[in-house]
């Protein structure tokens, strides 16, 4: 008898695969770097969401493609498009419910997650050009803030402090983000994806997204830096700047734990990055929405 294939089991696998090599899918999603990417968008324009973000950055990571526009095989057709002969498609997946009789014969909502399949427009001949468009050069930052990217992070609400402690943190009991000056920073793209990371924290008090529980275990610890890392390339990704990753091997070895231990931690931690990276852009001035 075939085993039932098991899609959450199947992309936590790949995840875990790619960090242990060191290439986790969210520490690449820039642009204007050699294999840098850009946020992924179906074929009508719309952004992908969640994990589908995650494993379709890996999947141009590992085969090189620099479009952000991805089609299931009718869409290309229906675009015009062929998929070229040999090319292998990405894995994407599908949420929904279906309806049935609970044990009381009422009927109830099942939710589910099926893959399909995609291609990268840089598989497809005969699209129209501007799925073919290379991504952008990265910001030049200089080494003075950007005062667009510095409105984005004050329209959140967040509270920012400064001083010359060389710590950048989010206090969850005072409910602020400590930042070092700026010009301490190696550059001011380090500055800013720095914040990012500690923005996306900051979504997760009480008054906003509630993700903090009282008295956090080591695991969930481990989950919300996941859910800071994964937010924070999204957030970066759409405002084309380049995350700042502190490697750090604890970390490392805390969310391979979590993720083994647990085969929906991954999807867990890439929806709630979301509705992190979601809450911050709810707020942003209009030109920076726009530019993203």
């Amino acid at each position: 008898m075939a085993t039932k294939f098991d899609i959450y089991q199947h992309v936590t696998d790949q995840i875990i695969a790619a960090i242990e090599a060191g290439t986790p899918p969210w520490r690449q999603p820039w642009t204007g770097s050699a294999g840098g990417l850009v946020f992924p968008l179906r074929s009508n324009d719309e952004p992908y969401r969640g994990i589908n973000v995650l494993m379709l950055w890996l999947a141009a990571e590992v085969n090189g493609y620099t479009s952000a526009h991805w089609f299931t095989y009718r869409q290309a057709q229906e675009m015009g498009g062929q998929v070229r002969k040999g090319e292998k498609s990405s894995q994407v997946v599908k949420y929904g419910t279906f309806e049935r009789e609970n044990d009381s014969g009422d009927p109830e909502q099942i939710p589910y997650a099926r893959a399909y399949r995609v291609f990268n427009a840089d598989q497809i001949d005969d699209l129209p050009e501007r799925f073919y468009i290379k991504p952008e050069d990265q910001r030049d930052m200089g080494t003075t803030a950007e005062p667009g990217l510095q409105a984005f992070f004050e329209a959140t609400g967040a509270r920012i402090k400064t001083s010359d402690q060389p710590r950048a943190f989010y206090s969850v009991t005072e409910d602020y983000i400590h930042m070092p000056p700026v010009g301490t920073f190696h550059s001011a793209e380090d500055y800013f994806g720095t914040l990012a990371h500690e923005a996306v924290h900051c979504t997760g008090h009480k008054s906003r997204l509630d993700r903090f529980k009282v008295g956090m275990a080591k695991q969930d610890r481990a989950q919300e830096e996941l859910v800071a890392e994964i937010g924070s390339a999204m957030v970066c990704a759409r405002l084309g700047l380049v995350p700042d990753f502190e490697q750090n091997a604890a970390y490392v070895e805390s969310w391979l734990k979590a993720l083994k231990e647990d085969k929906r931690a991954i999807f867990k931690a890439a929806s709630a990055a979301q509705k992190a990276a979601d809450f911050l852009f709810e707020t942003a001035p209009e030109d920076l929405k726009q530019a993203a």
